[in-house]
């Protein structure tokens, strides 16, 4: 099989990337290979499903222009083929007084990223969005909203596949080489040739750029799970839309919050603790391979070294259902052990630098034949189609 373009990874990435090229380019043969037996079944497959505002990341950054422009291009997609989604705004609220500096510091940084209408608010206002909610100050974000972006993502496949595009599942890459001036990719179940490579692979997507550039990355993929209880259905009610703390500036995760879900339900957390394995959703997961690849990662060392507390932290809440609630209690004090439920977990692909640096802004790497999405952690599935324009960019100007 011989394709112009192959893109490997069937997540939300992937497959909008696959559209953008057909869209442009519909003469093009494009392959989409996942090693899965369906599209989606991970980190797209196991996210909040909400929509993100663009509020957190620094203003002109990858992060920010993408998850802006992918927030509209995303919304107006969802409105065009008619997939359910509610933008049901946010709080984001200081508990401490030790947060308000840094609650400030996001208003401003939401001004600069264009949010019109965001606010602080006070806590009568506080109270008539979320009634048990409590805090010392408080942020109104009416962007964010709500989807469950595996409806989204193949509502993306089906399409790319009704322009022509091959999705070809249970395909797991084995090898890369070149033969020709094309690139020649191994699987479990064949052999194709592309003159252009795109990755996609989120978890593995250190792996892949290895395996096609025969060297080893200056930076790793460390996967990162984070757990999530659900509130029993007749709890909810204590939740009316979404919840969020202050986030640690130091730390690239957003802390354990509250999610109305688009399918229904109310979920609370994730932590983040490190998964002993890529895709380790369950604490009992473990690759002695992929562990030892992520621990003896001298950057990842730094991190526990700067980190060790918080870390301490993250786990605790991971094996204790009480300090799991106690940390939800401080936006919530009403919220007990007994209302929650266990949840689902998802696994962050967070891409770490061999000096300690938690990559907080996309990662596209290039050589002559390829595009690398190295890094693409949340807010990912909102900036996809952002993403997919510069990645298919870059991917065309090569043929």
């Amino acid at each position: 099989m011989q394709y112009d373009i192959t893109i490997i990874g069937g997540g939300i990435v992937g497959l909008a990337t696959g559209l953008k090229i057909k869209i442009q380019k519909p003469d093009l043969k494009v392959a989409i290979l996942e090693k899965e037996e369906a599209l989606a079944r991970h980190q797209t497959g196991n996210n909040s499903g909400v929509i993100h505002s663009g509020l957190y990341y620094k203003p002109g950054g990858h992060k920010a222009n993408n998850c802006i422009d992918g927030y509209r291009q995303l919304v107006q997609y969802c409105q065009t083929h008619d997939i359910p989604f509610e933008i049901t705004g946010k709080v984001v609220v200081a508990t401490e007084k030790e947060q308000l500096p840094q609650l400030k510091f996001l208003m401003e940084r939401g001004l600069q990223n264009g949010l019109a209408g965001i606010k602080s608010i006070t806590m009568d206002e506080l109270k008539d969005l979320e009634p048990y909610c409590n805090g010392l100050g408080a942020l109104h974000v009416p962007q964010t909203g709500i989807v469950d972006y595996k409806a989204v993502a193949l509502s993306y496949g089906k399409e790319f596949q009704a322009l022509g595009g091959e999705i070809l599942l249970s395909h797991k890459v084995q090898n890369i080489g070149s033969l020709k001036n094309k690139i020649v990719i191994k699987t479990l179940n064949s052999e194709l040739t592309t003159k252009v490579l795109i990755n996609c692979a989120g978890l593995y997507a250190d792996k892949i750029a290895e395996l096609h550039e025969k060297t080893t990355l200056p930076i790793r993929i460390i996967p990162f799970r984070g757990e999530y209880y659900k509130i029993k259905k007749e709890r909810q009610y204590l939740v009316k839309n979404l919840i969020y703390p202050v986030p640690d500036p130091n730390f690239p995760f957003l802390g354990v919050h509250f999610t109305r879900m688009m399918k229904g339900g109310v979920e609370a957390g994730p932590n983040a603790v490190l998964a002993f394995k890529k895709e380790g959703y369950r604490k009992s997961d473990f690759n002695l391979k992929e562990f030892l690849e992520a621990i003896t990662w001298p950057g990842l060392q730094k991190v526990a070294g700067k980190y060790w507390k918080t870390g301490l932290g993250e786990y605790k809440r991971s094996f204790s259902k009480k300090a799991f609630t106690a940390a939800l209690q401080q936006l919530i004090p009403d919220i007990q052990e007994s209302d929650l439920e266990s949840g689902g977990a998802g696994v962050r692909a967070q891409a770490c630098d061999r000096n300690g640096g938690l990559l907080d802004d996309f990662a596209i790497h290039e050589t002559i034949q390829a595009v690398h999405v190295i890094n693409a952690p949340s807010p990912a599935a909102t900036s996809a189609l952002s993403i997919a324009d510069k990645v298919a960019g870059l991917a065309l100007a090569k043929l």
